[in-house]
């Protein structure tokens, strides 16, 4: 396999799992042909490379730049505008991290929230409805703790992250 088929495979795999975290194929395809390249791309290379329109290529572009995983770049004496993926993976991985907390677990967690303040003011005290807020406050409980490890994982720099896992494998 040459560079250009195995560029080319990753950047289906690519496209394929990011549909698995959420978002769409064209958007992970974009973002694996920009990192899978050495060099920045305009948006005719990003349209010749995966046969898509420029609306869905401008689309796709802006959106992974609103995540912070592609950064626009200019080429002194060219007008226009090329790409290139952010390449840190423990800062890819931070970005996405971050981006679906907030698009994801924080609107939950508010619903959740809010849901659980008006069963506070109801006087139903069935069984039913004591089942059903056991299991608002499970859900609550649970995404606090995702909240909390988001957090860590957010604030903590990847050899502080990595460090107890690298003594624990020392001491096999």
């Amino acid at each position: 396999m040459n560079l250009v088929e195995a560029q080319d495979r990753f950047i289906q795999i690519w496209g394929t799992v990011g549909v698995e975290w959420g978002i769409n194929k064209t958007m992970a395809q974009v973002h694996g042909l920009l990192l899978a390249t050495a060099h920045p791309l305009s948006t005719d290379d990003i349209m010749e490379h995966l046969s898509i329109s420029r609306g869905n290529a401008n689309m796709n572009v802006r959106e992974l730049i609103a995540w912070g995983l592609v950064y626009r770049e200019s080429i002194p004496g060219d007008r226009k505008d090329y790409f290139i993926a952010e390449k840190d993976m423990w800062e890819v991985a931070q970005k996405i991290a971050s981006e679906r907390r907030k698009r994801e677990l924080d609107p939950m967690m508010k619903m959740i929230e809010q849901l659980l303040e008006l069963s506070d003011n109801k006087s139903d005290r069935s069984e039913e409805f004591q089942s059903f807020r056991t299991v608002l406050t499970d859900i609550h409980d649970l995404g606090e703790k995702s909240r909390n490890l988001l957090d860590f994982v957010l604030r903590v720099d990847r050899s502080a992250f990595f460090k107890p896992f690298k003594a624990l494998l020392k001491g096999r």
